[in-house]
Formats: C-alpha cells, structure tokens, sequence
C-alpha cells in the first residue's frame, strides 16, 4: 500500500553557539549578543543545543578562542551530537580552517549566518543579486579547500600544481561574476534614481521606515498603507523594499517605503550589496525611525540603526522616533518615554492605538520641513538653467515670472533643498513657513 503522509519534515540542524569575551567587554553584554546569535540561528532553521562562552585578552590568531578551549569545544559538540558551529563574530580564513579540522564539523560564523538568512528571505530578483554580492565578497578571500592539498610548494619550473591552478580559475570566475553583479545593481540604482526624480516632479514627500529588525516596520506599514505585506515575529522578514501611497488628513498624499531591518554589527558587505535599496532612506524627506518600546535592549538598537543610517548618507534626513509595541509596556514605561523624547511617537501597530496621531505629526512634520523662497536666475546662464529645472522637479511652485533675462520664481521648498537650490544673485526667504 502506498505511504500518503507525504514527505517529512526538513531535519533542523543541532547548533552550538560560541562566543568570546575580551578586553572591558562585560559577561552581560556577551550573552545578550549570544541570545542576538541564538535568534539568527533559529531563522536560519537551526536548533541550539549548546551555548560556550571564552574569555581571553584577545581572540587567538589561529583557533579563535585558543587551542584548549577549541579541544574542550571538540568533546562537547561529540556529546551534544551538534551539526554545525556558529560564532558570534568574523572568523579569518585561517581560523576557519583550523577550527573545521579541530572540530570536524561546519563552521559558520555570524557574518555567514545572516548572509544565509538574506538568502533564504530574498523574493525579488533584485534582492537576489543583492545578496549574492555580499556572499561572493565573503567568498572570495575565503575560497580554500582542494588547492592547499594539490598545489606543490616550491619555486621554480615544474612546481605549480592542479590544484593551484584551479583555485585561480574559482577566484577569477568568482571576480568575473561579481563585475556582472554589479553592474545589475547599478542598473537598479539608476532605475531607482529616476523614479525618484519622477516622484519629485510631482512633490510627492517620501517618508521611510528604518528600525532595527523586528521592532515591528513591516505592521506599521501595513496598518498605514492597509497592505498585506508579511510581518512575522521573526528576524528579516523584509528585504525586497515597498513603496506605497499613504492619504493624509488634509487630503495631501505621501509614499511610505518599508526597508531591510538593521542589526547590530551588520556586515559591510550586506551594507554595501543593500546601497541601492537603502538610498531610499538617504533620499527620503522624512524618516520614520521604528523602536521596539518592548525591548530591554532598546537603546543599543537605537545606537545600532543610527550608526548604519549615517554610513548610508542618511544621517542628515529628518527622523520621527516611532516607540512601537506600547501595548506591551506599563503606563509608567509610556510616560518615562514622553518624558525622555517629548517630539516621539508612542503606538501600537499590532492595535492600532496611537496611528491617527502618528499620521498627524507625520503631516505636520512634512509641512514644516517646506519654506516659501523666492529665487532670481539668469536664464541666460547654464547652471541657472540647470536650477530652474532641479527647482521643479523638488519643489511645489507658486509663480514664475520671465523677464529681461530674468527669471524670478516663488516656490515651496523642502528646507534640505534650499542650499542647493540657492543661487548668488538673490535667495529671499518669505514670511512664515507652509
């Protein structure tokens, strides 16, 4: 008789978790960056089995976290039956090598584990390549195995080996894939860039969601936007970006972005491969800055996303801290927050509670970030030209007037544009902001 409970299940791998604590850092501060650790493990399909924690003046070159500690790890893993070994920080080539032979096991360190997330998570074509560029950057300096026992050591003829010989053809397809990657991600940069110019044409303001992962970005969007995006209680659910159309109350309208969430030590090659989708952030005229109100580690992932957002270029957007999840926080931790940032926003996404007030300081913080400015150009210079142009294309304008070579042209101006916009012949400044 045929077997109908179809296929089973795929098998979790057994997990250890190993971290090393050095210098002032605190014991504390180490096992909040293990459970961090223990959370990516688990979206990555893992279950932990066993958690080690080192203490040494600095990592060891060769095994990490030293040669008796390595050994001591070796018995533990065989006890626990683990399947792979995760730590907490970037491992070099070498250290790799030598704790795969210690501990005969898979190594994965924590820049590899949120790389293999990204990878799970990543829908959309672009996300894809995105995420493949980092993971081929990783590689690339990493890319061992077969031609450290092939090659012949030595110098002169005769002594280059198999082995030698291919890992330069791996090292060179891998360089020629990640030029042909590149170039499709700075397609998806221009395209980018000219359907923001677009949307400046027609005044649009972008407001952005940022926040450390999981705060809860991708429930707020959908509240707003009434979408259905998936939102789960997970770690990078959100890679592929949205962009959707959100009514304010004064019948004006704006578009909300949802981006990747941050994390505490980010991997560069992640920042770098996401540049093209976090220029949205950098372009936006109002960020709103998503915290998990709930979280005991709240002011670290503040700390962390702010760091991120100044080494995207986005340090000079205007942001609205958004305190997410108070349905799950006292009365007296509501307060301490209003007391603490006065300008904030405190709201529930999963509920609702607190939205219609999001929306109006999100409304009034866009109003306020426009001047009324009045700027002369000489029509007969190229770069006036070329600012007449950028002025509509940012800018609401109220009048324009031509005359004698003279262009005088009153417009609405998003405050982060008038330098750029001002020219030396004249810049006045109306009464009063719109």
């Amino acid at each position: 008789m045929a077997d109908r409970r179809g296929p089973s299940p795929p098998k979790h791998e057994r997990a250890a978790l190993v971290g090393l604590i050095t210098g002032k850092a605190r014991r504390i501060e180490a096992d909040r960056s293990l459970d961090e650790l223990a959370g990516l493990a688990h979206a990555a399909g893992a279950h932990v089995v066993l958690r080690m924690l080192q203490e040494r003046p600095r990592p060891d070159a060769t095994t990490y976290i030293g040669g008796g500690k390595a050994t001591a790890l070796a018995a533990a893993c065989a006890e626990a039956e683990v399947d792979v070994v995760v730590f907490d920080n970037e491992l070099t080539p070498a250290q790799l090598r030598q704790l795969e032979e210690k501990l005969d096991r898979k190594i994965v360190d924590r820049t590899q584990l949120i790389l293999d997330i990204f990878a799970r998570r990543a829908r959309t074509r672009e996300g894809k390549w995105q995420v493949e560029l980092a993971q081929l950057k990783y590689l690339l300096p990493r890319l061992v195995g077969a031609g450290a026992a092939l090659s012949r050591l030595g110098g002169g003829i005769g002594t280059r080996g198999p082995g030698e010989t291919k890992l330069e053809t791996d090292r060179r397809r891998i360089r020629v894939r990640i030029q042909t990657v590149q170039r499709e991600i700075d397609q998806v940069r221009q395209r980018r860039a000219q359907l923001r110019e677009r949307r400046q044409k027609r005044s649009v303001p972008t407001v952005a969601l940022v926040g450390y992962t999981n705060a809860g970005k991708t429930t707020l969007f959908n509240r707003l936007t009434n979408e259905h995006a998936v939102a789960s209680d997970a770690l990078f659910v959100t890679l592929d970006p949205l962009l959707r159309q959100v009514r304010l109350p004064d019948r004006g309208e704006l578009l909300l972005s949802d981006t990747v969430g941050f994390i505490d030590r980010l991997p560069h090659a992640l920042i770098a491969a996401f540049r093209a989708t976090l220029e949205e952030v950098a372009e936006a005229d109002l960020a709103l800055h998503v915290i998990d109100a709930a979280s005991p580690e709240r002011d670290l992932h503040v700390a962390a996303v702010r760091r991120v957002l100044e080494e995207v270029g986005a340090a000079d957007v205007p942001v609205l801290d958004v305190y997410n999840k108070a349905d799950e926080i006292t009365g007296d931790e509501r307060r301490r927050i209003g007391d603490r940032d006065p300008g904030a926003a405190v709201i529930s996404a999963r509920t609702g509670a607190g939205i219609e007030e999001l929306v109006q300081m999100v409304a009034s913080r866009l109003a306020l970030d426009t001047r009324r400015i009045t700027i002369t150009f000489d029509s007969g210079k190229d770069f006036d030209r070329q600012q007449i142009a950028r002025l509509y294309r940012v800018a609401r304008v109220i009048s324009h007037v031509a005359s004698s070579g003279r262009v005088v042209i009153e417009a609405d101006v998003p405050r982060r544009y008038i330098e750029r916009l001002t020219t030396p012949i004249a810049a006045e400044e109306a009464d009063g902001a719109v």
